[in-house]
């Protein structure tokens, strides 16, 4: 018998209103006996969350882990996980459920009530000949959430989100630091404006030191494997001086900062995740040209900031711009020190040979510093001082697109009221032309 025969069917004489009542009588009959599933877009009393649980066994002996996905849950919520592009230090995969593996993408549909998905991860990963970005030895390790979960998309009932937590299982003696907050041995995975919740961003563990202090509102974690030489202290009492005036320039700040460093073989430079960066522990806080690695990553992991086609200059000058404009402004360098340093970023740009490029290389993001120097003073002066860079800075970070030559030229012309002259396409070599209408001639 069909879904619908299993109403019974009469015949009956009705009025029209009572052909309605009855319609509408056999469709709820039907339902109930068919034992249809709630619509993905029903309301009601249902149970929208599920758990999602990551465990990771680190195995120091092989630099690897075991990365386990654990998803407890009713009512089938979670119907499909994806990893859309695998890496090839990700091996071993295994998962209740169907699990389909082909042309460098994973698809996994776990059962009903949830299942566990498994797979193992090589940590170690060269940045140059002998240094590295990931790193996991006998003593320490180091490295993105992201290197060793690869980033997912789902399919879900409609109006379901994750809950998810994150633990480790670690040598004896051992722990970690996350960009997270923990309750114990469970670490609480919370990432606002997401369905799925993963972890991200950079994690330590081994004999790990750890200096906490909450600066301007934001709670500030710099952790390092112990005997490394890791300058937990100065890089507070940097931030110190240095936060609060970041916060006043974007209005937004974040909850939280977590900054993990390391010696040898980690990459000498700095690297911004979210909520989160590395910086090499012989990097000076404060280099001889006045500006700053610390700084400079903190503002990357600050600033959420997308660069268009060759607009990688626009992303890196700021946040270079800024690694010096912080030093001045919370006092850490004097107004002269400042000149010096502007200038001298002046005569490194003269090595650039373009603005507008794939990636922005060191004398390129010392041009575009002297740019955005001539384009706050530009705004200064034809506002009146009623209006900076910083303004400028806020109306690219709430832009959604990412921001390219013409966007940022778009800002700054409806800040100041008519084309920017710092901003004119003569003055930015290599870059594409935008409109001859929205550039003075």
């Amino acid at each position: 018998m069909n879904c619908i025969s299993c109403s019974g069917a009469r015949s009956l004489r009705l009025t029209l209103a009572g052909k309605r009542r009855y319609a509408m009588y056999l469709a709820l009959i039907a339902v109930a006996a068919c034992g249809v599933e709630t619509s993905e877009s029903a309301d009601g009393p249902v149970e929208r969350d599920y758990r999602a649980h990551y465990s990771v066994r680190v195995e120091p002996a092989d630099s690897s882990a075991e990365v386990s996905l654990e998803i407890r849950q009713s009512g089938s919520l979670l119907r499909e996980l994806r990893f859309p592009a695998l890496s090839g230090a990700l091996s071993n995969f295994s998962g209740d459920g169907e699990l389909m593996i082909s042309d460098g993408a994973l698809r996994w549909l776990p059962p009903a009530t949830g299942g566990t998905l498994r797979w193992r991860v090589r940590i170690a990963h060269r940045r140059g000949e002998n240094t590295y970005d990931a790193w996991l030895g006998s003593e320490w390790g180091m490295f993105r959430a992201e290197d060793i979960i690869p980033r997912a998309r789902t399919r879900s009932l409609k109006g379901s989100m994750s809950k998810t937590t994150l633990s480790f299982e670690l040598p004896a003696g051992w722990s970690a630091v996350t960009e997270y907050p923990n309750s114990g041995d469970l670490i609480s995975v919370d990432r606002p404006n997401r369905r799925f919740d993963q972890p991200a961003g950079w994690i330590v563990v081994g004999n790990v030191g750890v200096r906490r202090e909450t600066i301007a509102g934001i709670r500030v974690a710099v952790a390092g494997p112990q005997g490394q030489a890791v300058r937990r202290l100065d890089m507070l009492a940097l931030l110190n001086w240095t936060l609060p005036e970041l916060v006043d320039v974007l209005r937004q700040p974040l909850t939280r900062l977590t900054i993990v460093s390391a010696g040898e073989p980690m990459w000498r430079g700095g690297l911004s995740a979210p909520a989160s960066l590395y910086i090499h522990a012989d990097r000076p806080l404060i280099s001889e040209n006045a500006t700053s690695t610390l700084l400079h990553e903190v503002f990357h992991t600050a600033v959420s900031m997308r660069a268009g086609a060759g607009a990688d200059w626009i992303v890196e000058g700021l946040a270079e711009y800024y690694s010096i404009e912080l030093l001045k402004r919370s006092g850490t360098i004097s107004l002269n020190r400042y000149k010096t340093a502007i200038a001298a970023q002046a005569d490194w740009a003269g090595e650039a040979e373009t603005l507008c490029g794939e990636a922005s290389t060191g004398p390129t993001t010392a041009f575009a510093v002297t740019v955005f120097h001539a384009l706050d003073a530009e705004i200064r002066d034809k506002t009146a001082g009623a209006a900076s860079l910083d303004n400028l800075l806020r109306q690219v970070i709430a832009t959604p697109a990412p921001i390219d030559v013409a966007g940022l030229a778009e800002i700054a012309a409806q800040l100041i009221g008519e084309p920017s002259d710092a901003l004119h396409i003569d003055k930015l070599a290599g870059c594409p032309r935008i409109r001859s209408d929205d550039q003075s001639n």
